[in-house]
């Protein structure tokens, strides 16, 4: 599995996932996000943007279906990069039960209060957060 700056990903290989997976933007993932190659394909794609010094948020998180198995080391290698950024704190926003518990396995706890949660408080979800270093 290779995490891949969106920008730096084969074109050709970029817009078959995009024209396969047509709910992603490219414009931004092209500007913020990465791309997930597994086994010279690309099956995934996310988003890690720095809210603030130190603290980054996972957003647009996708892995087809086929790979979903995967997601727990996906989420493994995002805290790798994050820490390579010298991330502090890594928040994310969940609309699924199945994603909840598989961040509660992984380490992240609840979050209720914060800068970033009450500035971007949603109706629908959970928010989380790792402490990454």
């Amino acid at each position: 599995m290779n995490l891949i700056p969106a920008y730096r990903a084969p074109e050709e290989k970029l817009n078959k996932y995009l024209s396969n997976n047509e709910s992603i933007q490219k414009e931004s993932l092209l500007l913020k996000g990465y791309v997930v190659e597994i086994d010279g394909v690309i099956e995934g794609s996310f988003q890690l943007e720095e809210m603030e010094d130190g603290v980054y948020w996972l957003k647009k998180l996708y892995i087809t279906q086929a790979e979903a198995a995967r997601l727990p080391f996906l989420l493994d290698a995002i805290l790798t990069l994050a820490r390579k950024k010298n991330a502090k704190k890594l928040f994310v926003h969940s609309h699924q039960p199945f994603l909840d518990l598989l961040l509660e396995a992984l380490q992240f706890h609840p979050q209720n209060e914060h800068a970033v949660v009450d500035r971007y408080r949603a109706s629908e979800g959970n928010w989380w957060s790792y402490s990454v270093s």
